[in-house]
């Protein structure tokens, strides 16, 4: 193979390998999500609270959109959060700063969505629908997983 050739293949591969994903749009993240968990509709209100809670460093706010006991993975170890004064309390050394500021970046249409919920901040932290009846008829959406 001549070596223009070559080059001509690796140049090729290259701007294919760099090419953009085409980006999900919110109707399909909200489709998945609905798909998947059902009561897509009542996500956007706590995914706005958690993201803007997180930006400004309000633990209380995110203590209330968890669901507890809360399992989260800090510092090495894992904590079973009890409840949000429990979570309060400890806010500072539970959620680390860069945590913070990636969940306070997060857009709805960069949301992974799959069986077990809503990632957010490449895995930091987990949102779930929490059956609030016998036959899940009724949902909220909370936090189930914190990982710094």
């Amino acid at each position: 193979m001549s070596p223009r050739l070559s080059f001509a293949i690796v140049a090729a591969l290259l701007a294919f390998s760099i090419t953009p994903v085409r980006a999900q749009s919110e109707g399909e993240v909200y489709s998945r999500i609905e798909e998947l968990h059902g009561n897509a509709e009542a996500f956007a209100g706590p995914f706005s609270a958690l993201t803007e809670a997180m930006g400004e460093g309000d633990a209380e706010t995110i203590a209330d959109l968890a669901e507890y006991p809360l399992q989260v993975n800090a510092n090495g170890e894992t904590y079973d959060i009890q409840n949000a004064q429990d979570f309060i309390d400890n806010f500072d050394s539970l959620i680390m700063a860069e945590t913070r500021r990636a969940v306070a970046r997060q857009r709805y249409d960069t949301l992974f969505v799959n069986s077990d919920g809503v990632m957010l901040a490449d895995g930091a932290v987990w949102m779930g629908a929490i059956c609030d009846d016998d036959d899940c008829a009724i949902s909220h959406w909370a936090i189930t997983a914190i990982n710094n």
